[in-house]
């Protein structure tokens, strides 16, 4: 699910998916959104285990992403955007 903040912040909540589909979701919010957002909150979760978040903090590559930030939530990841 993708929910836009602002012009310029977006989240998109990928809990309960598999790894492939989450990281397909993400690329393709990635190349689709406007070039206005400059930082999309992934909501990936941090007690149903360590998937999800390994494939957005390590794994996760796009060409729109700068910069990635681990927030104080571990159930979250800020990418910052190009």
């Amino acid at each position: 699910m993708v929910r836009y903040l602002n012009n310029q912040k977006a989240e998109i909540d990928i809990h309960n998916m598999q790894k492939e589909q989450a990281r397909r979701a993400i690329e393709q919010f990635l190349t689709r959104a406007n070039g206005s957002v400059k930082e999309v909150t992934v909501i990936h979760g941090c007690n149903s285990g360590t998937v999800l978040r390994d494939m957005v903090r390590k794994g996760l590559r796009h060409s729109r992403i700068q910069a990635k930030v681990v927030g104080l939530n571990d159930g979250i990841t800020i990418l910052v955007l190009r």
